[in-house]
């Protein structure tokens, strides 16, 4: 039976996320023992020693369910942020939160404004739900706000901003998102993806939760997967007004964070030496990176992540093809848009140094 027509219209045209290649299916494919990943954007020291304990701990404990309100984390949350419990909700990853928004705010037919070269995860949200997409051309590969702004319409409903973006690593100041915000209709929710923001130290970056108290149609959303090491528990959370908190919650699924993901993420919250060590690393990993990127006579977009995003003189299937035999597995991005560049994730020394010299290798036999 061809079942494509059961489906309601929006997910009928939809292509499913493609995560990055896991390291035990191309040691499997091409017989290598001793492979990297750096496709993820996964934080190579892996997760606190205390979050470590705390799974341990509450492993005991996995035959019941877990609180299902997470009442645990989400006050650790707010004390943290100095904002109330009520404006947490809680995701299985952040990107659960991102199809909170979407389920919650869209109907068929309403609009979502994102930005060229975005995160994948906006546009596949909005169409499930039978919304339709628009798209601003990126300046300089980032968002381009003021474009943004200028494709609202009354259908409008999210726009969705990542700040850093995946994956070109590029971020907004303040002072934009404070003109956007100001602008914008209050009917209009503005999500605010942070997944990256804890790698960023410039003073002029916003900190989204500090905004929500004066934009009651904010909502910031952030990880426990990417500095806090824990992309394996799957831990999210938004930040919001109370009202928009209530609204998301009514969608939420009962139980979607487990036991052991809620014990690790706060746990991890109080590691702050961990924050500090996993910046500092990936601190130096990037400019490691992009030394070596130089060398090779690479132009890469700068980066406010955990990762970066370089061009590639050769087809860049034939070059990722290429590491790919030589045991190092980075992200295509030819989803997002930018069909001759590879996104690379900052690992240890160790790792990027094989990276480079694998990439090196790469390059001559994909122009052979």
């Amino acid at each position: 039976m061809d079942a494509e027509h059961l489906a309601v219209p929006g997910v009928r045209g939809l292509q499913p996320y493609q995560p990055g290649k896991p390291v035990e299916v191309l040691e499997r494919e091409l017989g290598i023992r001793d492979a990297v990943k750096l496709a993820s954007n996964e934080n190579p020291l892996g997760p606190p020693p205390a979050a470590l304990a705390a799974v341990r701990a509450a492993a005991g404990q996995v035959a019941r369910y877990p609180d299902g309100s997470g009442h645990r984390l989400r006050h650790a949350l707010a004390e943290r942020l100095g904002v109330g419990a009520d404006q947490v909700t809680l995701g299985n990853g952040s990107n659960d939160v991102l199809e909170l928004a979407a389920r919650c705010f869209i109907a068929p037919g309403d609009e979502a404004v994102y930005s060229e070269h975005a995160f994948a995860v906006y546009p596949l949200v909005v169409q499930a739900v039978g919304g339709v997409g628009r798209v601003a051309p990126a300046r300089d590969y980032g968002h381009d706000l003021e474009a943004m702004a200028a494709l609202v319409t009354p259908r409008t409903r999210v726009m969705f901003i990542a700040n850093p973006n995946n994956p070109t690593g590029t971020w907004v100041e303040a002072a934009a998102l404070d003109r956007l915000l100001a602008a914008l209709p209050r009917e209009v929710v503005v999500v605010l993806d942070e997944a990256y923001h804890e790698y960023v130290e410039d003073p002029a970056y916003p900190r989204g939760h500090a905004l929500v108290g004066d934009h009651p149609n904010l909502l910031v959303t952030r990880t426990f997967s990417k500095i806090y090491g824990l992309a394996g528990l799957r831990v999210g959370y938004g930040v919001s007004s109370p009202q928009l908190a209530d609204l998301l919650n009514r969608v939420r699924q009962p139980f979607n964070v487990n036991s052991l993901g809620l014990a690790a993420a706060e746990a991890a919250l109080g590691d702050e030496a961990h924050v500090a060590r996993s910046r500092a690393v990936n601190g130096a990993g990037l400019a490691q990176l992009q030394a070596g990127l130089d060398r090779l006579g690479l132009h890469w977009l700068p980066s406010a992540g955990n990762f970066i995003t370089f061009h590639t003189p050769q087809p860049a299937g034939e070059v990722y093809r290429a590491l790919l035999e030589r045991g190092v597995i980075v992200r295509p991005v030819d989803n997002y848009g930018l069909p001759d560049h590879l996104r690379v994730t900052v690992g240890t020394e160790e790792d990027n140094h094989r990276f480079l010299a694998a990439l090196g290798e790469a390059l001559g036999a994909a122009g052979a």
